[in-house]
């Protein structure tokens, strides 16, 4: 399924709050935040030539989120970040003068950042980013998982210290009760979705995003005119296509936002016109993307600046999990988890319909954007639907850069 956008809002200004949020400016900021971080470097952006000729376009490049901070993927960059402002805000506030990053590992800091316990829901990276940024400051964590995430991702929120929490039901129903229980234990929430009253938190984790966007930019040889990036709540699609906006104005790429057909929450959202919360079906393979209420925040941005919504099916996403662990030709070997893959196996159904490419103005000169959003954060998971384990296709491409 595939849908234009046609919102009123479409090709409007981003809210005032959203462009602060998501400019050049803010992107710099971030950038400099990152570099009080361990294990901080751009991660590597790989060309696909023998894929682009398979699909009629011209070149694709894809950002490999899942060398991100030593976590695997994109969302090292949004939870942890936004942990960092928190603490350095409340420091601020109790210290009564401006408390900047550079003093994160000050005393002072660290002594009010040990009275703090931050906490989120989350279907794994989430959990993983907001951990690891409460231990790096020296804050307790609490992490609300649902029934769906395997133990695996729960062991590697563990490991940085926070205390883990079980819910049963959906990922929404985990959000409900990560704020329920921070309500009453005086907790920081820190969610990458937004609801009424809730926005500037997950406005902070989305600004931590647009870091991958402007290190793309500068190592992209050219703009690129596509950009597919999927969703599940939608903030890294809002945030890329945001700071898009924002920085290259009428130059911008077109922008698709794909996501798993059985939690098109966006799509829907899309198609009705405001925000809709989906029913819960049968779960997803693309782990990482099944939500089934959009951010409130991440819609105000992508109904402005999301040029299409589409959908696409499980085997896609393995597929493409596959192709890119074996690929054609000179194509680089990458390490795709189940939801890392999903917005080029949105390109690779485009191609495949005259429809979409026509409606996208997908041709052989274009020059096509996507993000491998996470490497392989389930292990297991990762051998039993590539048939490879994770380690080996990595061995490949070490192999390969020898």
């Amino acid at each position: 399924m595939f849908l234009l956008n046609q919102h009123p809002y479409y090709r409007k200004p981003l809210d005032p709050v959203d462009a602060e949020t998501l400019g050049m400016k803010a992107a710099e900021e971030v950038e400099r935040y990152l570099t009080y971080r361990d294990n901080h470097a751009p991660t590597p952006l790989h060309t696909l030539p023998t894929l682009a000729a398979e699909l009629g376009a011209g070149t694709i490049h894809v950002k490999d989120e899942g060398f991100r901070l030593g976590l695997g993927s994109f969302k090292a960059l949004g939870g942890s970040y936004a942990v960092i402002r928190i603490v350095l805000e409340e420091a601020s506030r109790r210290l009564g003068r401006q408390i900047d990053v550079a003093e994160l590992h000050s005393p002072e800091v660290r002594s009010i950042a040990a009275g703090m316990t931050v906490a989120c829901a989350t279907d794994g990276n989430h959990g993983r980013s907001v951990a690891q940024g409460a231990q790096l400051v020296g804050a307790k964590s609490a992490i609300f998982v649902h029934s769906g995430v395997s133990d695996e991702r729960v062991a590697a929120i563990a490991r940085f210290g926070a205390q883990m929490i079980r819910v049963e039901g959906t990922y929404d129903d985990s959000v409900a009760e990560a704020v329920r229980v921070a309500s009453e234990k005086g907790w920081t929430v820190v969610s990458d979705t937004s609801w009424p009253g809730y926005e500037r938190v997950p406005e902070l984790v989305m600004q931590g995003y647009t870091a991958l966007v402007s290190e793309a930019l500068r190592q992209l040889p050219e703009v690129p005119t596509h950009v597919f990036v999927q969703a599940g709540v939608g903030g890294v699609a809002a945030a890329v296509a945001g700071h898009l906006a924002l920085v290259l104005g009428d130059k911008r790429p077109i922008f698709v936002v794909v996501e798993p057909a059985r939690a098109a929450c966006l799509f829907e959202t899309a198609q009705a016109g405001h925000p809709v919360k989906i029913e819960h079906g049968a779960p997803t393979v693309m782990a990482m993307l099944e939500c089934y209420e959009p951010s409130l925040v991440a819609w105000r941005v992508l109904s402005r600046v999301a040029d299409a919504f589409m959908i696409v099916d499980e085997e896609d996403a393995v597929a493409v999990m596959n192709r890119l662990a074996r690929p054609a030709g000179n194509d680089p070997a990458i390490v795709a988890g189940e939801s890392g893959g999903a917005g080029l196996a949105g390109l690779v159904r485009a191609a495949a319909s005259p429809d979409i490419k026509a409606a996208l103005h997908l041709t052989g000169a274009s020059r096509v954007f996507v993000i491998n959003t996470e490497g392989a954060t389930d292990p297991e998971r990762y051998a039993e639907l590539v048939g490879m384990r994770p380690d080996a296709v990595a061995t490949s491409i070490e192999g390969a850069d020898a």
